[in-house]
């Protein structure tokens, strides 16, 4: 059958969205909204906003609308996050190389999302990506701010970082935008 749960699939939606069904698209835009949000907060762009990154991030989901094939060897979820994954790292490439400067500095804090469309020596580099920022974080944030920037950047809201540290909403923000600070003077160096 078509369907799944009484919803349509992902690829009829897609079909369907090919042939001009702006409902369809719509539908999969919102299907997707929470994947590209969360591919869009694995990066750390310093001088920029996640918002950008999920603007990012929808683009690249618009064009897997477009260009995926029924092929019979992929899901359109896996094709969308590699089109989703690959537009943001693009973006933040792009704007370091418009930019030329450390603000620029990416880092993706998410392997799941990612892994499987890497390759082993792309997995490798951002690996060690990861562990530097990590080791620099840790030498210029306070232990509290450390933990509240990781648990932002892993997904958390801010209420669900001030449950976990049974700290206040004012609190958190204060030690994210802190951080953010920190990382940018830190990077800037």
């Amino acid at each position: 059958m078509d369907k799944t749960n009484g919803k349509r699939t992902d690829e009829t939606l897609v079909e369907l969205a090919q042939n001009g069904d702006k409902q369809a698209t719509e539908e999969l835009l919102t299907r997707y909204a929470g994947l590209v949000r969360g591919c869009a907060r694995g990066f750390f762009l310093v001088g920029g906003e996640t918002e950008d990154l999920i603007q990012e991030g929808m683009i690249g989901l618009y064009s897997a609308i477009g260009d995926y094939k029924k092929d019979g060897q992929s899901s359109f979820k896996k094709f969308a996050a590699l089109c989703i994954s690959r537009r943001i790292i693009d973006a933040v490439k792009s704007s370091a190389r418009k930019k030329s400067a450390p603000l620029n500095y990416y880092v993706p804090f998410e392997e799941g999302w990612i892994s499987s469309e890497l390759s082993p020596e792309d997995m490798l580099i951002l690996r060690d990506d990861r562990r530097e920022f990590r080791q620099m974080m840790s030498k210029v944030l306070s232990d509290f701010e450390f933990k509240v920037t990781t648990m932002y950047m892993d997904g958390l809201t801010c209420l669900e970082i001030c449950s976990a540290t049974g700290k206040s909403e004012k609190s958190v923000d204060n030690a994210i935008q802190r951080s953010k600070r920190k990382l940018q003077e830190a990077l800037t160096k």
